[in-house]
């Protein structure tokens, strides 16, 4: 587990999204869902990717994806976020999730994975991510 710093820089990336993890989020052995994770995580990362491109993108592909951890009701889960890689339509994207668990400030990575998003314009076909969308 590592500390957490004063600018919470622990992690790599962006901090992009906070969430506590809420009993609805749990499977029946009591941990929260792994597919809820990589929700989140898919909306950090699309969060990162419309940003970038300045406009609509869709994910493409998940390259890897670690659970490392599981996470418990009542974490609070921050996924980060860095950009690794942009190509002309796509551009790929590190996504950390790392929890904190309740009155502590350790936290521990999760989950790490690798997600590649597209550029799209108004009609839903890949665009280059330097044209403005219309």
């Amino acid at each position: 587990m590592v500390e957490l710093s004063n600018d919470e820089a622990s992690g790599e990336g962006e901090l992009t999204i906070r969430v506590i993890a809420m009993p609805s989020n749990t499977n029946p052995a009591g941990d929260i869902f792994g597919g809820w994770l990589v929700s989140q995580m898919d909306l950090a990362a699309g969060s990162t990717a419309a940003l970038r491109a300045r406009g609509r993108c869709a994910t493409v592909a998940i390259d890897s994806l670690v659970f490392h951890r599981p996470v418990a009701v009542g974490d609070e889960v921050s996924i980060r976020t860095r950009l690794l890689k942009i190509g002309r339509p796509s551009m790929t994207i590190d996504v950390q999730a790392w929890r904190r668990m309740p009155y502590t400030t350790e936290i521990e990575k999760v989950t790490q994975g690798s997600f590649v998003f597209v550029a799209l314009d108004e009609f839903g076909r890949s665009r280059s991510i330097d044209a403005a969308p219309a």
